[in-house]
């Protein structure tokens, strides 16, 4: 799924700050487990000490005197009383391994006394067991169950948090990730995420106006500020677009207004001080995240082989009469038949003009008839998302016009995987992939000058992978532990400034790739990726040649 080169990984990574001793408890302690709620659910759930030894890790990075806040996340609302599927915060699953809404987690850098309980380094607090709740929206694990399950120090019912007696004013700093805003307030219940919310902010006296998102630019501005003055003010000026509170913080402007060194020095030395830290937090799951332990890349790999038979699968269905949400259906079906979950995110199947739409999710093109079509799907394993794209041509064939162009997309995630190996500047394989674009395209005569390659491959090449399908991470040096994608692509929509032999192609190949200690290994090798394998896939037998459903009238 492509990645704007706006976002993080155009930024150089954010200094390491966890400590050697610290990197050696990254090793894995147990093996995978069981962990639900109900009887017949999977067995290879990450086990709760993977849990535990995140929460560690995270509280021994803390500063002294502190303590990390973190909220479940919000249930969303699809239409009047029809809500979605509940997704957890992948922080949150990665601390806690919970799954249920209306839930908070603290993590004390020194122990607290709680309830007359001493020596507290890590607090839950959850929604109680309620029998008639879970006659309609299933069974829920409760203070015990979450105790027994998740072997979490402290549980208590999230009800006991408004007096829980946690010593907030004690604190030197309380870290905390931006808080939900977009929550509903159940009137019936008196400890929703709305109450939680409400509570922490009330007792420990969080600013009305305090908003992580400004403290985050406070973080860039100190570290960047000298060295990079040019890259951060393009890139705090696009922030401010989506963060009206940046418009109007005195010292985020105030650097922006600064036109010369010895101004920006000025501006800088002037940063406001807080006890509330709304960055700090993120910098450390940033670390933490971006290197996935052997279970982890356990549940990766399952992902990603999931999605790499759907493309199998796909290509063998694919005909030109066949519409686009119906080859959705069944990159999906495949997913569900292998246990996965979820999709990592909307499915992407696009032919023809909509292969040039980066997120097209309409899929909504009865027959996709002769025009290259574009599949960016990934499947979500017990958390975890693959991202995987391949883009075939629905005749079985590539046209002389259509292979130019992919085979030109091959070379580039050639050159862009042969970056792919520890200590290359996460930009790199992006860089290599550019070079043999703008080369390839002016060859071609699609453009004149490499400034224009632009035009044609808008979004960066490689992110990170993992709870989330643009995971966390340090967008630093590459290393051993990362998983990443590497999905170069060339658009040419309806109207561009070239020979109409090109209009309607679009084309994105993604391999979604672990780096190991000598270079990397390709997740997604599974799914054909060559013109020849391609065309050879596709003149498989499918399971679904025969099959035919009633035509409705």
């Amino acid at each position: 799924m492509p990645y704007s080169i706006l976002a993080r990984a155009a930024w150089p990574a954010l200094p390491a700050f966890l400590l050697t001793g610290l990197l050696a408890l990254t090793s894995p302690t147990t093996a995978l487990a069981q962990r639900a709620a109900g009887p017949d659910r999977p067995t290879d759930f990450l086990d709760p000490a993977f849990h535990k030894q995140r929460r560690e890790l995270v509280r021994q990075a803390l500063p002294p005197g502190s303590v990390a806040v973190l909220f479940a996340a919000p249930i969303r609302n699809r239409a009047n009383d029809v809500d979605f599927v509940y997704h957890q915060h992948p922080d949150f699953y990665y601390l806690t391994g919970y799954e249920e809404p209306d839930a908070m987690l603290l993590l004390f850098k020194e122990p607290q006394t709680i309830k007359g309980q001493s020596g507290i380094t890590e607090a839950l607090f959850v929604q109680p067991r309620d029998p008639k709740a879970e006659q309609w929206t299933g069974r829920r694990l409760g203070t015990e169950g979450t105790r027994q399950q998740l072997k979490v120090q402290y549980v208590a019912d999230n009800k006991d948090f408004a007096t829980a007696g946690i010593p907030w004013s004690s604190f030197q700093q309380v870290n905390f990730l931006a808080l939900p805003a977009d929550m509903r307030n159940d009137a019936k219940d008196p400890a929703d995420l709305h109450d939680l919310v409400a509570t922490f902010r009330q007792q420990a006296a969080v600013p009305p106006s305090f908003d992580p998102g400004t403290e985050q630019a406070y973080k860039l501005i100190q570290q960047y500020g000298l060295k990079a003055a040019d890259r951060l003010k393009v890139y705090l000026q696009d922030m401010t677009q989506g963060q009206p509170a940046l418009g109007q913080d005195a010292y985020v402007q105030g650097y922006l207004a600064a036109k010369t060194t010895a101004e920006r020095q000025k501006a800088i030395v002037n940063k406001p001080t807080s006890r509330y830290d709304g960055s700090s937090l993120d910098e450390i799951l940033d670390q933490l995240r971006a290197l996935k332990t052997p279970e982890e890349i356990a549940l990766l790999r399952r992902a990603v082989r999931i999605s790499a038979v759907g493309q199998q699968e796909v290509m063998k269905a694919t005909r030109p009469e066949v519409g686009e949400r119906e080859l959705q259906g069944l990159h999906e079906y495949v997913y569900r038949k292998y246990g996965a979950e979820f999709e990592g995110y909307p499915s992407i199947v696009g032919a023809g003009n909509n292969a040039c739409v980066l997120h097209y999710i309409e899929n909504d093109k009865p027959q996709v008839k002769n025009d290259l079509l574009l599949m960016d799907c990934g499947a979500e394993y017990h958390g975890y998302s693959a991202d995987v794209t391949r883009t075939i041509p629905p005749s079985g064939k590539f046209s002389p016009a259509q292979r130019q162009i992919y085979e030109l997309v091959l070379a580039a995630q050639e050159a862009a995987f042969r970056e792919c190996k520890p200590g290359k500047e996460f930009q790199a394989p992006h860089m290599a992939a550019q070079k043999v674009i703008a080369e390839g395209l002016t060859k071609l005569g699609i453009i004149r000058t490499a400034e224009e390659m632009r035009t044609y491959f808008p979004h960066g090449t490689s992110h990170y992978l993992g709870l989330d399908v643009h995971d966390r991470g340090s967008y630093g040096p590459l290393q051993a532990g990362n998983v990443i994608t590497v999905e170069p692509g060339i658009y040419i929509p309806e109207g561009s400034l070239c020979d109409k032999k090109w209009w309607n192609i679009g084309v994105r190949i993604e391999d979604d790739v672990l780096i190991t200690p000598k270079g990397y290994e390709n997740l997604s090798s599974e799914a054909p990726r060559t013109v020849a394998e391609i065309e050879s896939w596709m003149e498989k037998p499918s399971g679904l040649d025969g099959f035919k459903l009633p035509e409705l009238k």
